[in-house]
């Protein structure tokens, strides 16, 4: 059997900053990411071209990072003073959007991640207030030491999680959700959820490339967003990955077509950005 193309959870951001630096390229980009490139490297671009099922639905990867752009944005014009990246890999926002220079930017990952990041980035400067965080999201002590340190410094913060909660297990997902809720600080709280048809079908496309170390796809609950209204939280907004990409013109023609037709229900897309606040 070949070696597994994805060896590391960490090299799912790489995979995910060659579909930002593409999309950069283009004249007419949805965003410009000009450090996607080079933190993607080689390895990226290998990763990328051995799934070839991502390759042709390059789209959905690029219309979740628009959404979450519009959304980020939208929230700091509504008084967010914080934005905490979850797993934050190879993002660049706090280099390439145009931020308020009086906020504050927590990245949360693992050591290795945030090393490689900071070196590729080192002559560049953020647009805010920037913090990295080397923790393991995986352990629960930590996370809740992590957490309570940033509730006290802001006041209204917004959580991001892009490309997270579908690799944990829904009891994991629901503890997070729990321990998030728990402090004050945390008012928004923004994610990408699939919907069960879809987990199947990228379990299908995709975990023949995972390595031993890689987490299995798993979270997509049956009721979709409304899943976390058990543990205090409740829908604002669901933005379809789908009827966006249709909208933006990044779909194939096909697809485009059964963006016509509704989603059943409206608020469980097949995969989308859900923006969640405190009950």
């Amino acid at each position: 059997m070949p070696e597994p193309t994805i060896r590391h959870i960490s090299d799912t951001a790489r995979w995910s900053a060659v579909f930002r630096a593409r999309e950069s390229e283009r004249p007419n980009a949805l965003f410009r990411d000009p450090f996607a490139r080079k933190l993607a490297g080689e390895r990226g671009e290998v990763i990328a071209k051995s799934t070839p099922f991502h390759e042709k639905n390059e789209w959905s990867w690029i219309t979740r990072t628009y959404l979450f752009d519009k959304i980020i944005k939208e929230q700091i014009a509504q008084g967010v003073d914080m934005v905490v990246n979850l797993a934050a890999g190879l993002d660049a926002r706090p280099y390439r959007m145009e931020l308020p220079a009086s906020l504050k930017w927590v990245e949360v990952d693992l050591p290795d991640i945030l090393d490689y990041k900071e070196a590729v980035l080192k002559d560049e400067k953020p647009v805010c207030s920037l913090e990295r965080v080397r923790a393991d999201l995986a352990d629960s002590a930590t996370r809740r030491s992590v957490f309570a340190r940033l509730n006290q410094e802001a006041t209204r913060a917004l959580v991001i999680c892009e490309g997270l909660l579908i690799y944990l297990p829904p009891d994991d997902v629901a503890k997070f959700a729990q321990e998030l809720r728990s402090f004050l600080v945390f008012q928004r709280w923004l994610f990408d959820i699939a919907s069960p048809p879809l987990l199947k079908l990228l379990q299908k496309k995709t975990h023949q490339q995972f390595g031993s170390e890689v987490a299995p796809l798993q979270f997509a609950p049956e009721e979709g967003p409304a899943f976390f209204t058990h543990y205090g939280w409740k829908m604002l907004q669901v933005y379809s990955t789908l009827k966006t990409a249709a909208a933006l013109k990044r779909t194939p023609f096909i697809l485009s077509l059964f963006a016509l037709f509704p989603e059943k229900p409206a608020k469980q897309p097949w995969s989308g950005a859900c923006l969640l606040g405190p009950q």
